[in-house]
């Protein structure tokens, strides 16, 4: 097991003997050293009660009830502090846990709270994130580059269930040294229409990585938006044939992406200029290697085989597949993206479905932000401090004081 976390919390333990003498011969004991041996080990999460009290006291003289403002809730006339509700929101979308499975465990430490309880007020204290939600939808939109990926997002209605699909934009160009946060938001749909893509990047002009999904098309037709495509997709379907039916073409094939991919491993994080140059000398002959054999063994082969079929969704999106040679910030794939909506589709293996298109909408918002934070590195789910006016000595006021 690896080194312990030096910054975790520590409590010290000195086991001395029992007797301050050697039990053998009685003489006195001197030290010569110690032994040290770190344990990680777990203190138990406790719920408590937040008792505010605010003592009210009259002025006499100008017929006055003097007492201190009632301290700000996240929700008005709720029962969960902002540490609460950030515990419960971080579990359930950060943490996979569905509401009652974090109603069970409460249940356990003694808090009888209903599911349905803690779903409204998760949808009550999701609507305080509205600003910095579109807020970071306005930057991200501002960027010159932008990864996209959508899955199914089932959504009851009345009689029945929609197939909705949450699409996720991520704007993240570290791997080609820039010093911008990453940023990363969620939009919930009824369908799986390209429109919804059209409206939510109005505006945006520069590149989109996405796969190869036929509701993008009509983003590129204007030419604002410059398609790049995904060459693990790519890989993923040649990948496909050759683990079932093993070919030399399909070995070839692999070799040739797990060389250009070896490549930018090296390059990761260099600057947009020096990744075009590596990428030039190095991975450009690669590439035109690769469609070479794609174009010239593919033409011999049944178009209903497998694998003819894996060669011509590379053929196909060739200038899109290609566009990575030429900037220095683009990637070769969309994997961005398909990690910001991972941890999407494991909760979904839990919840099934959103109750309502509200309820998916605010699934939306607290993904944006649990996902944003991950991404720059910040605690989604930080200790809230004591608000100054929820607590307060118990007596009179000072002398002086109002």
């Amino acid at each position: 097991m690896r080194k312990l976390n030096p910054n975790l919390p520590r409590k010290r333990i000195v086991r001395e003997p029992s007797c301050a003498c050697c039990p053998g011969c009685g003489g006195d004991l001197r030290a010569m050293g110690q032994d040290s041996e770190e344990m990680l080990d777990l203190v138990a999460q406790a719920w408590q009660v937040m008792e505010t009290i605010r003592p009210k006291y009259s002025c006499r003289t100008r017929d006055k009830i003097i007492q201190v403002p009632a301290p700000v809730k996240a929700i008005a006339r709720g029962k969960l502090s902002y540490a609460a509700l950030a515990h419960i929101m971080m579990a359930k979308w950060g943490y996979h846990l569905p509401f009652y499975r974090q109603a069970q465990m409460m249940a356990a430490k003694g808090v009888d709270i209903e599911r349905s309880t803690l779903a409204r007020s998760a949808g009550y204290a999701a609507a305080l994130l509205d600003p910095i939600y579109n807020r970071i939808r306005e930057i991200g939109r501002t960027r010159t580059k932008i990864h996209t990926d959508e899955t199914r997002l089932p959504i009851l209605a009345p009689g029945k269930t929609h197939k909705g699909a949450l699409w996720v934009y991520v704007a993240d160009d570290r791997n080609s040294g820039s010093q911008e946060p990453p940023i990363a938001w969620y939009r919930a749909t009824m369908g799986r229409a390209g429109e919804s893509v059209m409206t939510e990047l109005a505006g945006f002009a520069g590149t989109l990585q996405a796969d190869g999904f036929s509701g993008y098309n009509q983003l590129y037709r204007g030419g604002a938006i410059r398609e790049a495509a995904c060459l693990a997709h790519l890989r993923r379907k040649i990948f496909d044939v050759h683990d079932s039916q093993p070919t030399e073409l399909s070995t070839t094939a692999m070799a040739g992406i797990q060389a250009i991919y070896r490549i930018e491993e090296e390059i990761r994080g260099l600057p947009p200029a020096k990744r075009l140059a590596a990428r030039r000398t190095q991975t450009r002959p690669l590439v035109r290697a690769l469609r070479r054999q794609l174009m010239r063994q593919g033409n011999g082969l049944s178009r209903h085989a497998d694998i003819a079929k894996a060669f011509a969704y590379g053929t196909r999106r060739w200038r899109a597949f290609n566009r990575f040679l030429y900037d220095g910030q683009l990637e070769p794939d969309n994997l961005i993206a398909e990690r910001a909506i991972r941890g999407f589709t494991v909760g979904r293996r839990n919840w099934l479905f959103s109750g309502s298109f509200a309820a998916a909408e605010r699934s939306a918002v607290v993904l944006s932000i649990i996902e944003t934070c991950k991404l720059c590195g910040v605690d989604p789910k930080p200790t809230w401090p004591t608000s100054p006016s929820a607590s307060r000595m118990i007596g009179p006021p000072r002398a002086g004081t109002n």
